[in-house]
């Protein structure tokens, strides 16, 4: 929708001339919630009173050599278009600030295209936002999670997560940033990350892994995306707990840990389609007792302790 037809729709609607059909499909509009705050913050702005008598006066008082009859408008309809000349200019201004929102909540995956035609895939338990507005010329995001990147050729495209950012012109890539743990791989191109004020180029087959402070590991990868995006969920040097924390995401259930001390850490892969698999892999390595409390909770209680 171009901006003239943008404002027809308004004025149709400020106007109460919308059908159903018509009202329905602009309440779907992610601008109506902004304009509906704005249409509040519009009435209770005043607009002086219009002097008829005075501005008549003017008129006869004013000598031209060709008289023109200048017709009295109704005070109502001045009253109207000066609230939607505001209201108008006001609209625009939250457009501009307008963010969008996509969000994967924990059991499932969203995937999303950009206005560029750049391609996002969220994963379980993620949330990414952005301005819509002049996204061409400025293609930034926030994430908080997991995100899987197909980049459109363009100008930089940058993606802020609450541990670092990660920089971009036109690439594939993946970023994770959870708790303490900031994860960036490149799958196609070239990637700039920065990290504490540290920053690092990641070119293609390459990853990096962020952990408390400013000590990081970067190693190779042969695949050609993330596994998650298979099924398959990747852990190098993770300890039970963070991974209890990922499968609560992908499966979305509780899982509720009885004495377990051990920092022991693990390295490997654990699906994400089978949960009596995924209990299997972690009951073996860290000899686990499973313990079904609901569909919804699970106990893992360590078998080393003494009883």
């Amino acid at each position: 929708m171009n901006t003239m037809e943008e404002n027809y729709e308004l004025a149709k609607w400020l106007a109460g001339e919308m059908t159903e059909s018509e009202l329905i499909a602009f309440q779907k509009t992610p601008e109506f919630v902004a304009y509906t705050k704005i249409a509040d913050y519009s009435s209770q702005l005043e607009v002086p009173d219009f002097d008829e008598k005075r501005m008549y006066q003017n008129v006869i008082d004013t000598k031209t050599q060709h008289p023109k009859s200048i017709p009295l408008f109704n005070t109502k309809w001045i009253r109207i278009a000066a609230v939607l000349i505001v209201f108008i200019g006001l609209a625009f201004f939250a457009k501009t600030q307008l963010y969008y929102t996509e969000l994967a909540k924990n059991g499932q995956q969203s995937t999303f295209i950009l206005p560029d035609n750049s391609e996002v895939v969220l994963n379980s338990g993620s949330e990414m936002e952005y301005k819509n507005w002049n996204w061409k010329n400025n293609r930034e995001l926030n994430l908080k999670g997991e995100a899987y990147f197909k980049v459109a050729k363009g100008k930089t495209f940058e993606v802020a997560t609450a541990l670092g950012k990660v920089t971009v012109i036109g690439t594939q890539f993946n970023v994770k940033a959870r708790k303490n743990r900031f994860e960036v791989t490149c799958y196609q191109g070239k990637v700039k990350v920065n990290h504490n004020n540290k920053t690092v180029l990641l070119t293609k087959g390459k990853s990096i892994i962020f952990g408390i402070g400013s000590q990081f590991e970067m190693k190779e990868i042969n695949v050609t995306e993330p596994q998650w995006r298979n099924g398959e969920l990747v852990f190098d040097k993770e300890n039970l707990e963070t991974i209890l924390d990922e499968l609560k995401r992908q499966y979305n259930i509780e899982f509720v840990l009885k004495n377990h001390s051990s920092e022991q850490l693990f390295t490997g892969v654990i699906p994400m389609k089978n949960l009596d698999a995924a209990l299997e892999i972690l009951s073996f390595t860290y000899h686990l007792q499973v313990k079904k409390v609901s569909n919804e909770t699970i106990v893992l209680e360590s078998l080393n302790v003494q009883k």
